[in-house]
C-alpha cells in the first residue's frame, strides 16, 4: 500500500524563472536545490506516491515553481500557497490557486505580538473564504500561538485548519504537558487537523523519535487519527536523518496505533483533505 507525505518543499536554482525574495539570498538554499527528482529519491523506496508540496519561502508570494510542478504532477503532488492576506482580491486569488491544485495556505505570526498576530482583517477574510471554499489554513506556530488560534477556530468552526508539526512541541524547550494540554484543546473543533511531522527537530531530535510517543499518543487520544497526517517535512528531514527513519516512528515505532490507524495517519486523512477534491 502506497502512502502520502504531507508536507514537503522543493526549489530550484533557475533563478531567472524563479526569482527569490528580496530577503533571502542563494547562500540560504541548503542544499542549493531540491527538486522533484530529489525527492522521489526518498519517496519511492518509502512506498510515498503522493505528496503535499509547501510554498517555499525563499519564493514570498511568488508560488509560480510550486504550482509548476503540481502541473507537471499532476496525479502526485498538492499543494498549500503562501499568499499577502492583505491583498484586495483575496477571495479570487485564493480559489484561482485552489483551481491550480492548491488545498491549503500557510500563515505564521511575523513581526507581531503572540496574541494579536491574526486579528486584522485580512486573516479573518482568509479564514471565512476557507470555509466557503473547503481550503486550510495550515498555522505555522509554536505552542504560545495555540490561543490566537484557539479564537480564530471558535470565530470560524468551518474553516479546515491544520496545525503544522505538532505546533512545534518540543522544538525549541523540553516537551511541556501544558503545551500538550493547549494542543490537544483544538480537538473540540472538529475541522482542525495535525501534522504528526519534522521528527527530526522534535524532543531530543534524534532516531528512532521514541521520546515523542507520549505527544503523539496524546494528539491520538484528542483528535483520533481521522484527523491526524504524517509528513517528513523534506528535505530538512534527510539533512543528518533519514526518510525511513521519519516513517518508522508510525508504521512500527507507536504501539497504541492499529493497523488501520497506521494507514490513516500515512495515507487517508491525507488522501481525503488534499486528493479526492
Amino acid at each position: 500500500m502506497s502512502y502520502i507525505d504531507a508536507h514537503v518543499h522543493v526549489w530550484s536554482d533557475d533563478f531567472n524563472r524563479y526569482p527569490l525574495d528580496g530577503s533571502f539570498q542563494k547562500s540560504d538554499m541548503k542544499p542549493p536545490t531540491f527538486l522533484p527528482e530529489e525527492l522521489f529519491c526518498h519517496t519511492a523506496p518509502a512506498d510515498v506516491s503522493r505528496i503535499v508540496l509547501i510554498q517555499m519561502s525563499f519564493y514570498g508570494f511568488n508560488n509560480s515553481y510550486m504550482l509548476e510542478v503540481i502541473e507537471k504532477h499532476p496525479s502526485i503532488f498538492s499543494g498549500i500557497a503562501v499568499i499577502n492576506h492583505n491583498m484586495e482580491n483575496l477571495e479570487s486569488e485564493m480559489i484561482q490557486l485552489a483551481n491550480r491544485g492548491v488545498r491549503g495556505f500557510r500563515v505564521h505570526p511575523t513581526n507581531a505580538t503572540t496574541g494579536t498576530w491574526l486579528d486584522t482583517t485580512g486573516y479573518k477574510r482568509m479564514f471565512s473564504i476557507g470555509a466557503e471554499h473547503n481550503l486550510a489554513i495550515c498555522p505555522l506556530i509554536n505552542p504560545d500561538d495555540l490561543p490566537d488560534v484557539a479564537r480564530e477556530c471558535q470565530q470560524f468552526p468551518d474553516t479546515p485548519v491544520i496545525i503544522d508539526h505538532l505546533c512545534r512541541i518540543g522544538a525549541n524547550d523540553p516537551i511541556q504537558e501544558s503545551q500538550i494540554d493547549s494542543l490537544c484543546n483544538l480537538a473540540k473543533y472538529p475541522r482542525v487537523m495535525v501534522k504528526v511531522s519534522a521528527f527530526y527537530a522534535l524532543g531530543q531530535k534524534s532516531p528512532p523519535y521514541d521520546d515523542l510517543n507520549y505527544l503523539i499518543y496524546r494528539v491520538y487520544q484528542a483528535f483520533g487519527p481521522e484527523r491526524m497526517m504524517w509528513a517528513s517535512d523534506c528535505p530538512y528531514q534527510v539533512k543528518d536523518h533519514t526518510y525511513q527513519d521519519s516513517i518508522d516512528l508510525i508504521k512500527n515505532g507507536l504501539e497504541f496505533l492499529s493497523e488501520e490507524d497506521v494507514d490513516q495517519i500515512l495515507r487517508k486523512t491525507a488522501e481525503d483533505f488534499f486528493f479526492l477534491n
